[in-house]
């Protein structure tokens, strides 16, 4: 260990992780103000007057008593109001009225030693004569710096946030120039040098004392393990009440902290939100006091669910955005309160951090029993890099069948923090400025631009002036001219790189367009007409990335399907730049076509042939409408199976789709199946050395192939155990997992596997199918179905294998109906066997079916291809 850099010790258990001894103490009631802080300071920076809010004193600096007024150099600080308000400013304090300065400031408070919370709060906008986009300033306080040239407007819009407050832990040791008892803490605001028009401002300050022994914040109790460095300084990044609610200030323990819904940041598919129990009483113990986290935090949570099958292909992952170069420490709540839980090993699992491992027998009930709050903290480095910031993931994944009685995971709450570096730093670089596209407006536009001409035109009758005339005409060329480029495409320069297959995952530049014979861009002008502006009467599904509307374009001469992203969707900039990059170069009769897309004033949207019959998922099961015939059931797989064939060898570098499921195959008119959603796809092995392409998992829990899961390894034969997952679901028109059933038979595939080896095939059989599949033709689609799900993917069949399973399934169906024909015409004319029962079906034309296959003549996509 002593020879270890510190880069490497990426996850480290901090060593006040809460002991196995821990003693329970009952709690009752509601844990608000289970902490009483010595220093509870809030300002009100310029504001004159002061202002209870949620029973607390905000105290305006500008105030008669003056309690708070900053010391200044120049005694040059203004008081302002924003000079626009907007409705989504949670409070009207400490928002409203600001402190700003282009020189430096200074606010003193006198506070007990000790941990202290700090929060900024920040509303850029217009005060006075000071630009939103010229607030540049650098805090420091307690010998660190908290902020350096933040830009608050570029921080702002970054998050989508019209006002924000920055959070920062902060440990104060004894002054001795002040009373013993207190201690001074500066907090300076300096305006970024070499600018004469910035200028340093803050709306609000909040200065809270924290508990002693709530041990992320203190030195003397944790140390950084590998450099022995006492750490007194960390920003909250975020903190998550997972599986709950959103947890306001005065809801929190007396420390007003604020803890967020975790939905957004959820990206795996959880179905395990477990609702609060009124009636469940905590129990803290000594290491974790009632003071830690809200009961609201620790009788909620998240699992994974007690699927058996998918636990070994599934990971509940959350995804929070950090500053690059900088440590963080990862704080994990558990509280362990689910009836059948009650014993060690009961449930055990894994938790990753950042793809590592970190955790791998994790038994909330071993560290500390049922019912007790625990948590667990970790630091991780995000390493240098060229971006400014990076994703931070947090995994649980399940124990296999064995190693624990409940193949589940489970999360309470989550809290990241970041660690100052060696110079007392915790500042982070600006964003990137937000790109500013004027917006496409409606149709509407027009009206107010012939208003706009109205008035001109009066202003050239009144003026009766030929060189007034001659300037308008110009001016309406000009405006014509440019409205001509709107709606085209702004397109010159695109906003992707050069298409390439080697590429797609991370597009490196920005300049080439796609080729106009293959993608088409629409304005958005265009897309509301064709949608009655996103008319909600026009919408025909709901995924992943957002609505999808059925649309006319062309004057109404040609259906087409429009997917909306969604705003709060997981999906984003990538999904999308990836399915008009894959589709735009492939053709196929069962691929579905991309016809344009749309990338206007901050809208994301693509467009696509219309398919008339929705998605396969749409006639299995939940739905109103009819029963699919088994043989069209076959033919819709095996059209499947072609599109995904195609991909994986039809193409120069193969491409393996990542998401198969029965929502993204689609079905025309005429019930042609096609692939869809390319969203998560992922170029194949591009040499012929490499037979996987390294990568994180994504996909869809209950098709995720378990050896991909395993060894985050995708291969084309992860498409094939979920296209595995779909011909089970096809046959017993059942979800691939279904939690309201009994536990062997909540995973499709565990459960429809089991079933065919014991030769219960029945069991699983949509009832509506029941007489109606030949036997023959059953045990072949089973034993293909079978064959896909194989655990290591190099046992599994290959696409066109399966294709060819498929067809041979398909006539074996048609051979043993038209026995059956034949058999009953013969009983009906033959009376001196009329008592005698019907033949099973048995598909006396499996030789002819063989040899058809040897011949070439099933098994075939090639008719498929570029059509």
């Amino acid at each position: 260990m002593k020879n270890m850099k510190p880069p490497l010790l990426l996850f480290i258990f901090i060593s006040v992780s809460v002991s196995l001894e821990a003693l329970p103490v009952s709690v009752t009631g509601d844990n608000v103000g289970a902490y009483l802080p010595t220093d509870d300071i809030t300002v009100d920076c310029g504001s004159s007057t002061s202002s209870i809010v949620d029973g607390r004193n905000w105290i305006g600096d500008a105030s008669d008593h003056w309690d708070y007024f900053p010391l200044e150099k120049t005694h040059s600080s203004i008081i302002a109001r924003a000079s626009s308000s907007s409705p989504t400013v949670p409070s009207a304090v400490p928002y409203n009225t600001a402190r700003l300065s282009r020189s430096e400031f200074i606010y003193t408070f006198q506070v007990t030693a000790g941990p202290k919370f700090v929060r900024l709060y920040f509303l850029p906008s217009d005060y006075l004569n000071f630009r939103r986009a010229d607030s540049s300033f650098s805090v420091e306080a307690a010998g660190h710096t908290l902020l350096h040239n933040f830009s608050a407007s570029l921080f702002a819009d970054y998050t989508h946030s019209v006002s924000f407050y920055k959070e920062f832990c902060l440990t104060l040791a004894h002054d001795h120039v002040w009373d013993k008892d207190y201690q001074k803490l500066d907090i300076v605001f300096t305006p970024t040098s070499g600018n004469s028009d910035a200028y340093a401002f803050v709306n609000g300050i909040e200065v809270v004392s924290m508990p002693e022994l709530l041990p992320y914040l203190m030195s003397a109790r944790w140390e950084r393990p590998y450099t022995g460095i006492a750490i007194d300084a960390f920003e909250a990044v975020k903190r998550l009440n997972v599986g709950g609610q959103f947890v306001r200030p005065t809801a929190d323990t007396g420390m007003y902290r604020t803890w967020e819904a975790d939905d957004i940041y959820v990206t795996s598919l959880s179905i395990g939100v477990i609702p609060v129990n009124q009636t469940f009483q905590l129990n803290y113990s000594e290491q974790v006091p009632n003071y830690t986290a809200p009961d609201h935090v620790y009788t909620t949570a998240r699992t994974m669910g007690a699927d058996k099958a998918f636990n070994l292909g599934y990971n509940l992952t959350w995804s929070i955005e950090v500053d690059t170069n900088f440590d963080y420490l990862v704080r994990l709540h558990f509280c362990e309160f689910q009836i059948e839980i009650n014993n060690p090993t009961d449930r055990v699992f894994e938790i990753f951090i950042n793809s590592r491992l970190v955790e791998g027998h994790a038994d909330v009930i071993r560290w500390s029993g049922k019912g007790v709050p625990v948590y667990r903290d970790y630091v991780v480095d995000m390493p240098d890099g060229q971006k400014k910031r990076s994703n931070l993931s947090i995994a649980l994944g399940a124990l296999p069948d064995g190693d624990t009685r409940y193949s589940d995971a489970i999360l309470n709450g989550l809290e990241i923090f970041k660690i100052s570096n060696l110079r007392g730093n915790l500042a982070g670089l600006n964003p990137d400025p937000v790109p500013n596209n004027p917006p496409v407006l409606p149709p509407a536009r027009k009206v107010s631009s012939s208003l706009s001409n109205v008035a001109k035109i009066d202003i050239v009758a009144g003026g009766a002036s030929g060189f007034t005339v001659l300037s308008l005409l110009a001016f309406f060329l000009y405006r014509r001219r440019n409205r001509a480029k709107d709606s085209t495409s702004s397109d010159g320069t695109s906003w992707w790189g050069p298409v390439s297959y080697a590429t797609i995952e991370s597009p490196k530049t920005e300049g080439s367009s796609l080729p106009s014979d293959l993608c088409r861009h629409f304005s958005l002008a265009e897309i509301r007409a064709a949608t009655n502006n996103f008319d909600k009467v026009f919408i025909v599904g709901v995924g992943g990335f957002g609505n999808v509307y059925k649309g006319y374009v062309d004057g109404g001469a040609t259906q087409v399907a429009i997917k909306r992203l969604n705003q709060g969707s997981q999906q984003g900039l990538h999904e999308f730049r990836t399915e008009i990059e894959m589709l735009s170069q492939l053709r196929h009769r069962h691929l579905v076509s991309l016809i344009g897309f749309c990338k206007d004033a901050a809208e994301m949207i693509l467009v696509y042939d219309y398919m008339a019959h929705g998605t396969l998922r749409d006639h299995l099961y939940n739905t109103d409408n009819p029963t699919l015939p088994w043989k069209r059931r076959l033919e819709i797989c095996t059209g499947a199976a072609c599109g995904l064939h195609y991909l994986h060898t039809g193409v120069k570098h193969t491409i393996i789709h990542r998401d198969v499921k029965t929502t993204n195959i689609l079905l025309n008119e005429k019930w042609v199946a096609k692939v869809s959603d390319f969203g998560l796809s992922k170029v194949g092995p591009t040499s012929v050395s490499k037979t996987h392409v390294s990568t994180v998992v994504k996909g869809t829990f209950g098709y995720l192939d378990p050896e991909y899961y395993r060894r985050q390894q995708l291969t084309d034969k992860s498409d094939v155990y979920s296209f595995g997952v779909v011909l089970f679901e096809v046959l017993c028109a059942r979800p691939a997992v279904k939690r309201t059933s009994p536990m062997e038979q909540i995973s499709l595939a565990k459960w429809a596997q089991s079933c065919c080896k014991s030769g219960a095939v029945n069991k699983i059989v949509d009832p509506h199918l029941k007489g109606v599949i030949a036997p023959e033709c059953l045990n072949k689609f089973c034993e293909i179905a079978v064959s896909c799900l194989q655990d290591e993917g190099a046992k599994r069949p290959s696409m066109n294998d399966v294709v060819l399973g498929l067809e041979f399934a398909l006539q074996l169906q048609v051979s043993a109906e038209q026995e059956v024909t034949v058999h009953v015409g013969a009983s009906v004319h033959d009376s001196d066997d009329s008592d005698h029962d019907a033949a099973p079906i048995r598909g006396n034309g499996s030789d002819e079916v063989f040899s058809a296959i040897d011949d070439g003549q099933l098994g075939s996509c090639d008719d498929d291809q570029k059509q």
